[in-house]
Formats: structure tokens, C-alpha cells, sequence
């Protein structure tokens, strides 16, 4: 069997039940040596193939897993975070559909939740957003038309952008055209990772404060109003809200 694994953001503990028990059982591995952590092939089996693809182009780890179900061997295709967001998945898939190889998926915690985790942060506060926004900005790899960050910014949603630490400054006057100056923003570099940093700002300082700090990728970038401000209490617990569990006092 072949499954493909969310590592998580970066703490080793991050990965999900299933997919370490999996980790443990896999004959080959096949883990994104650039964003995950090595610590986390401490898991494997004693004589488990080790493969890092960060080193490696689609072909090549088509190849190994191909020969390794034709083996009869469990293999993990170990990737960063949630693999269904910029992991670059589906190619690998289609090609074992094609092929007729079984295999599953199994999610993980993105770095956008992690952030939030970090910052403290709800995403979809009542009466200031109920819409997260998940996007890069473009670069060497383009974004389809009408996905640029500036028309996006106008929905004034919750916002967490990948993949972008390394363009900042065109990246907030992208921003500045939905989102006031005063927008709260935050960067955190390696979310849960030993060497995490945080930097909180708004929207008119974040470039001034990220002067010197050398962050150019691993990071999350969130902006939007949750980061800080007032907001109303939720329904689903309000006492004179009835559902479906509980009757309100009114």
C-alpha cells in the first residue's frame, strides 16, 4: 500500500496518530527533506528504504513507487503539513490511478492552523470574518487569473498567505488595495519548530519590522482584522440561543 502522510507544521508530535503508527510501519519512505523534519525518520523501522525527494524530481519518486508496490512493500510518502494544500499530490496520484496502485491519504495539521495556534488566534471570529482566504502570491510559479492578492484583499477576509515571506514589500501593496493600513498582520517563520519566530504588525509596519530578520520562506503571513479587535460572542453558546442540544433561556 502506498499512503501519502501529513507530517504536520514542524513539531514531530504534530503528525497525526495514523500517520506515525504508518511512519513506524512503512518498508520505503519518501519524506520532503526540505520542510519536514528528519527527526521524524527516528520513527522508522530498522532496514526501512529512505528516500528524500528534496533531491529527487517526479519521476524519480514515481519510480520508487512503482517498484516498491510491485515489491509488496508499504510505502509512506511522507509530506509537510496537510499534503492537500501546495503539496503537490495530485500529479503522484494520477499517475498511480493510471497505474492502477492503491492508495490512501492521510491529513495533517497545516501551517495556516498552526499559526493560529501560535498566535493565539481564531480565523472566523463572529461578525468579523466567517471566510479564510488560503493563497500564495505569485512568483516563479504563476496564480490563475483573478487569484492575484490585491483582488482577493477586497473581500476583507481572514487571510493566510504561503509561500510569499520572500516578496514582502510587493506583497503589501498588493494587500493595501482591500486592507486598511491598520490591518493587523503577523509573520511567523517555522511555526512550532525550534527556531520559531513570530512577528506581529499591521499592514503600515510589517516591512519595517521584519528588517533584518533574514525570512525569506518557511512562514506563514496572516492578515486580517481577528488578529485584534473586538467581536461578537458566538451564538452557539449563548444562553439564550437554542439549538438543537440545548434550549435557550428566551
Amino acid at each position: 500500500m502506498i499512503s501519502f502522510v501529513g507530517a504536520g507544521p514542524g513539531d514531530v508530535d504534530l503528525i497525526t496518530v495514523k500517520g506515525r503508527r504508518f511512519l513506524e510501519e512503512a518498508d520505503v519512505i519518501i519524506y520532503a527533506g526540505s520542510l519536514v523534519d528528519a527527526r521524524h525518520m527516528e520513527c522508522a523501522k530498522e532496514g526501512a528504504e529512505i528516500y528524500n525527494s528534496a533531491t529527487m524530481h517526479l519521476d524519480e519518486v514515481l519510480d520508487v513507487m512503482k517498484k516498491s508496490h510491485e515489491a509488496g512493500k508499504n510505502l509512506v510518502r511522507l509530506h509537510t503539513g496537510d499534503p492537500s494544500l501546495y503539496g503537490a499530490i495530485q500529479e503522484q496520484m494520477d499517475a498511480l490511478d493510471q497505474w492502477g496502485i492503491d492508495y490512501e491519504v492521510i491529513p495533517g495539521v497545516s501551517s495556516f492552523s498552526a499559526a493560529a495556534s501560535i498566535l493565539k488566534r481564531e480565523f472566523t471570529l463572529p461578525g468579523v470574518s466567517q471566510t479564510v482566504i488560503l493563497t500564495r502570491r505569485a512568483g516563479r510559479t504563476p496564480v490563475p487569473e483573478g487569484e492575484s492578492i490585491d483582488k482577493l484583499a477586497a473581500h476583507g477576509a481572514s487571510m493566510a498567505i504561503f509561500l510569499s515571506a520572500g516578496q514582502l514589500e510587493d506583497l503589501v501593496e498588493d494587500l493595501k488595495k482591500g486592507y486598511s493600513d491598520d490591518t493587523p498582520m503577523a509573520v511567523v517563520y517555522k511555526a512550532t519548530w525550534a527556531d520559531e519566530i513570530v512577528v506581529r504588525s499591521t499592514l503600515k509596519d510589517i516591512v519595517k519590522d521584519m528588517e533584518g530578520r533574514d525570512i525569506y520562506k518557511h512562514a506563514q503571513i496572516l492578515v486580517g482584522d481577528f488578529l485584534d479587535t473586538d467581536y461578537e460572542k458566538s451564538k452557539l453558546y449563548d444562553k439564550h440561543f437554542s439549538t438543537e442540544y440545548r434550549k435557550g433561556t428566551k
